[in-house]
Parts: C-alpha cells; structure tokens; sequence
C-alpha cells in the first residue's frame, strides 16, 4: 500500500559485474524502518531509509538541506547535473556517484559506468546503461546511466534518461521502477508501460515530466497502460514502503 508521508529523515542481473567498495559498515540487523521516496520533480528523487539519504539527479531544488549521505547524477545534461543543486544537499561527508563526465566536471565523486557496483555504509548502487538507441539525444557510448539502488531489502531502479532498451529488458527483481514517460528525450508513456512488462516491478513511480517536456496527462496515461502498480505524484509529494 502507498502511504503520502513527508520525506523527514535523518540525515544480479546476468553479466560480468565489477564491486567496488567504499566505506562499508556491516550493522548486522535486518531494516527496522521504512524507506520513504520523494518526488522532487521533472527527474530528481529523494530517497531515505535510517540514517541514509540519497538524492538522485537533484534539480531546481527550493531549499538547502545538506543532509545527503549519497547524491547519484545519471549524466551531465544540465537538468540533470546542477552543481548549485549538488551543493545545497551536500554535506561533509557527502558521497557523489555519477557518470564520468559529471565527474570529471564537478572534479570530485567517483565515476560509475554501467555494470559497475558501489556500495556505501548499507546501499548497493548499481549503474545500468541509459541510452537512445535510436535518437541523437543519449549515445550508448557516452556511458551514461541509470541507478539500481538496493536498501533496506528493497531494489530501487531509476531508468535516467533513456529508451527501453536490452539492457532494461533484462532487469529482475525490481521492487520499484522510477521510469521517465515525457516522450522526445526519453520513453513516452506507451514504452514506458511496455518496460514494466519486461522487468515486472511490483510498482512504479513516472517522472520526467511537468517540466521541459510531458505533462501529468503522460504519467496518468501510464498508470493506466502500466503492467504493475503505479503511483502518479505531485511534485514535493512522498510514499513510504
């Protein structure tokens, strides 16, 4: 069941994958509390879980709360990587995970490619590939990606900026698929529905829309496509799981 909630918080597929392991701290006890995802608009998300909070592409954001344990940047399209947004969550001990440009331009975080894994304290961050093979606008050879994020038991996926594509197709075990529905950059509605057909994820979240392209009558037109539960939000609005 979706609950609205506000975000308050303290701050293997198939193929060859290579782990790399940063700072991880093994608790030795199942997850007591719920995870909480926020919709902070067009295609940025806040997820939180215990003491971890993560900020996937932050953009345009209201206020600055420097409360991110990890911030994840999918590529470096300017609605997409914002340093001013970087910085209003970042704090001290913040962690960047991002695609090698964003890296290499922010001159800071470690790069994640697609089939590349990280971990951080009690999350697993998996990149998976975020392209267009058909159009201009996201080359499979610029390595960008999208996020599969495990926590608190659940399995997290953020598609970033892309098609349905092989690399989707094949995902298992997804609990929660965030999926863009704008169409022109990215999947429309339509593709996005046919995508909750390949990873059958128990819901889903439509973003990438409201802002520069799509509109809410593309996240309804999913949900009502969709092979799975979905849930439509409001920019700024929560569910906890």
């Amino acid at each position: 069941m979706f609950g609205v909630v506000v975000c308050g918080c303290k701050k293997e597929e198939g193929g060859a994958e290579t782990t790399q392991t940063i700072e991880k701290e093994e608790t030795g006890k199942e997850a007591s509390m719920g995870i909480t995802i926020q919709w902070l608009g067009h295609a940025s998300f806040k997820i939180c879980h215990e003491d971890v909070v993560i900020y996937i592409d932050p953009w345009k954001l209201k206020e600055s709360p420097h409360d991110a344990t990890l911030v994840l940047v999918s590529h470096s399209h300017h609605d997409h990587y914002s340093p001013q947004d970087i910085a209003k969550v970042s704090g001290q001990d913040t962690k960047l995970f991002a695609s090698a440009d964003v890296v290499a331009k922010e001159k800071a975080g470690e790069a994640i490619m697609p089939g590349l894994t990280v971990e951080l304290k009690s999350v697993r961050i998996r990149g998976v590939a975020a392209y267009n093979p058909n159009k201009k606008y996201h080359p499979k050879v610029n390595n960008w990606v999208g996020f599969i994020t495990e926590i608190g038991s659940k399995r997290i996926y953020y598609a970033g900026d892309t098609d349905l594509t092989e690399e989707m197709k094949a995902l298992k075990d997804i609990d929660i698929a965030l999926l863009p529905v704008g169409g022109t950059y990215t999947m429309n509605a339509e593709e996005a529905a046919e995508a909750t057909r390949h990873i059958k994820p128990k819901q889903a979240i439509p973003y990438h829309w409201g802002d520069i392209v799509g509109s809410r009558s593309d996240a309804e037109h999913f949900a009502e496509l969709a092979d799975c539960e979905v849930k439509v939000l409001a920019a700024g609005e929560s569910i906890s799981f």
